[in-house]
């Protein structure tokens, strides 16, 4: 971290000059100049006394916040195929968060494992393709444009029932693939 840069960084975000903060924490604008230039490092007080005469404080001044991925791209994304599935993470690392999408893909009469009930809910969205979600002894047909939605509380699976490959977004929470 370049402490220099940053405190300049609040100065002018106050609308201050070099002399008007001097003049706030007892010290010389010349101070100020040689630590907005890193030329020399204030003490733990000085530093307190400055950024609260830039209303801050040690802990948010230190504290750097990553930033949060929000976009990912194919070649982020994650491919396992068997069994005439292909299942491909659109999220790397979703496990990790409340909802884990997966894009899946079942050749003509493909199934995807049987899922043993667990907390949560499931939705999809059908891409391309017939398939039936079936749930407990329940069977319904899904076809493209539409979507399911349901609690996970009861075995489930979904099987393609069309001639072609049926494609679907499957997102799960808590993450469960």
């Amino acid at each position: 971290m370049e402490l220099g840069t940053k405190l300049k960084e609040m100065r002018l975000k106050k609308n201050l000059t070099q002399e008007e903060l001097a003049d706030r924490c007892e010290l010389t604008k010349g101070y100020i100049s040689q630590l907005e230039n890193d030329l020399t490092s204030p003490s733990i007080a000085t530093l307190s006394d400055l950024l609260t005469a830039l209303g801050s404080n040690l802990s948010d001044f230190f504290h750097e916040e990553t930033e949060e991925k929000i976009v990912f791209t194919q070649e982020e994304y994650i491919e396992k195929q068997s069994d005439g599935m292909l299942w491909t993470w659109v999220i790397p690392n979703a496990q990790k968060n409340m909802m884990e999408p997966v894009l899946v893909e079942l050749e003509p009469g493909a199934q995807t494992p049987e899922d043993v009930p667990h907390e949560g809910e499931e939705f999809g969205y059908v891409l391309e393709g017939r398939i039936a979600v079936i749930r407990a002894d329940r069977s319904k047909i899904c076809k493209k444009g539409e979507s399911f939605y349901f609690s996970a509380g009861k075995e489930h699976y979904i099987v393609n029932k069309g001639r072609g490959k049926a494609k679907f977004l499957w997102v799960s929470t808590p993450p469960n693939f």
